[in-house]
């Protein structure tokens, strides 16, 4: 469907991957009974009541195979999460599907859903570099099944096809045809939507499979979301996309659930009749407490003229584009980056500001929270150290009144800021001791020379806080210390 696109001139600097939070059920109610709830849907793997939190490295060396990849779990708790809880899973690890083979990226993508209806959330793994049999790079995607003593077991839920179709690159899970079941949506290289329609047998196979073509045009998907855009009770697809003959564009698109599967592409339009100029991240929640689910799209690329095209892309920006009855409003966006009053920092090229984004509610006011990471912030002479910024929410949106900023040399956080560090390259924000305030989880996948690391700093009731944080890596998850790149994403 052709759609007037702003042109730009924007370089990519560098591709990254970053977390976003599917919209918790509790959003999909009436607008009645606003709330920012803080425990996502589907994360809870053994019942216990509390989110877990699964974190990937889809380059690590497992059993001597360079780039095999392995997901690592961590279980919530009333004390938030357990590092002693943690399971390693790879496809060296029994009963999970296939072979831990040089070059598979188990954990390209990771999110979660409970599948088969037995009350536990599964965990779902892209393995994109999978070959399946004499066809290289097809990909496949496999799920984790959850139980009372935690994930143990699997299945394959999807294989490619043809050469290097990376199945399971993009994966998102949720009702999308409103009969209750859930869905499982991965986009393949192709660049169609695969729908996976619920409900799923303990074999993996779904009632139903489909292919949704490329309607919104000559599109590129950069990342994924969840949300009910129109609170009518049914899940869709949110995307942000590149979506014109030129490269360097970003749009926003959404593909609306219906009884009969995904409706055509619709795109979030601005002021100017144009697509609202999106970016490489997308996140859904309820930003403004209003009962529908916003969008907040971080574009952290940069450079040549793009601070000219775009003012406020210098360093890296996100939009928020609040929800209503009819869907995303893309007539009412605003766009914040570094040089927005109260934002800490200043914008400067090649920040990042907004390689990476999630929403939840951090201090238990019923607003969703932004964490927004901005992984090339260099800390005095030390380029791409990291940071994260966490903005408040509020009844208009995001506002830098009490925005926060928090990197390795924050007093309080474990560990010291390093060049290339990457802190901030991945940020998720979840409830794990189910306070009714999210903890801040943050990755940075190059730490300690690649081998990658993960912080988690509690929430309170005056935001985050770096007391009481902690961190762990390989020598935590009992895995080489190799360049695994632990953190580069976070289950969705």
């Amino acid at each position: 469907m052709p759609v007037k696109t702003l042109r730009t001139s924007v370089a990519l600097a560098v591709a990254v991957v970053s977390a976003v939070v599917a919209l918790p059920a509790a959003a999909h109610a009436a607008p009645a009974a606003p709330t920012a709830s803080t425990t996502a849907r589907g994360d809870d793997f053994n019942g216990d009541g509390y989110a877990d939190v699964a974190t990937a490295a889809p380059a690590a060396t497992v059993n001597g195979r360079a780039k095999a990849g392995y997901v690592a779990v961590m279980y919530g708790s009333a004390t938030g999460l357990r590092t002693a809880s943690k399971q390693v899973f790879s496809q060296a690890t029994t009963g999970i599907p296939g072979v831990a083979e040089e070059g598979d990226a188990f954990g390209a993508a990771v999110t979660t859903e409970d599948l088969d209806r037995d009350g536990y959330a599964d965990l779902i793994v892209g393995a994109t570099g999978e070959d399946v049999g004499t066809v290289e790079d097809a990909g496949i995607l496999s799920v984790v099944w959850g139980g009372a003593k935690g994930l143990a077991g699997g299945a394959v839920l999807a294989e490619g096809k043809t050469l290097r179709e990376q199945v399971g690159k993009l994966v998102k899970a949720g009702d999308f045809d409103a009969d209750g079941n859930p869905d499982v949506a991965t986009i393949t290289e192709s660049r169609e939507i695969r729908l996976l329609s619920g409900p799923f047998g303990r074999d993996g196979a779904a009632r139903a499979t489909s292919q949704t073509p490329d309607t919104a045009g000559d599109t590129r998907f950069l990342d994924t979301s969840v949300a009910d855009v129109n609170g009518d009770g049914t899940d869709d697809l949110v995307a942000a996309v590149n979506s014109s003959e030129e490269w360097d564009s970003r749009s926003v698109f959404y593909w609306r659930g219906t009884p009969d599967g995904f409706a055509p592409a619709a795109p979030v339009v601005g002021t100017n009749g144009y697509s609202i100029e999106g970016g490489e991240h997308i996140a859904a929640g309820d930003v403004n407490k209003d009962g529908y689910a916003d969008l907040v799209v971080g574009r952290s690329v940069d450079g040549y003229d793009s601070d000219v095209d775009i003012p406020m892309a210098k360093g890296g920006m996100v939009t928020y584009v609040p929800g209503s009855a009819t869907g995303p409003q893309g007539t009412k966006a605003k766009i914040f980056n570094q040089d927005s009053p109260g934002i800490p920092g200043a914008a400067e090229n090649d920040d990042a500001f907004g390689s990476s984004v999630s929403i939840n509610d951090v201090n238990g006011d019923g607003y969703g929270d932004i964490a927004i990471g901005v992984f090339g912030e260099a800390l005095g002479t030390l380029k791409r150290a990291g940071s994260v910024t966490v903005l408040r929410g509020s009844a208009t949106g995001p506002t830098g009144i009490g925005a926060q900023g928090f990197n390795q040399d924050t007093p309080g956080v474990t560990g010291v800021a390093e060049t290339d560090d990457f802190f901030g390259l991945a940020v998720k924000l979840v409830d794990t001791n189910r306070d009714a305030r999210a903890e801040l989880v943050v990755g940075a996948p190059r730490e300690n020379a690649g081998a990658g690391s993960v912080w988690v700093l509690p929430g309170t009731t005056a935001g985050i806080t770096a007391t009481g944080s902690f961190t762990f890596g390989a020598a935590t998850l009992g895995t080489a210390a190799s360049a695994a790149a632990l953190g580069s994403s976070f289950n969705r």
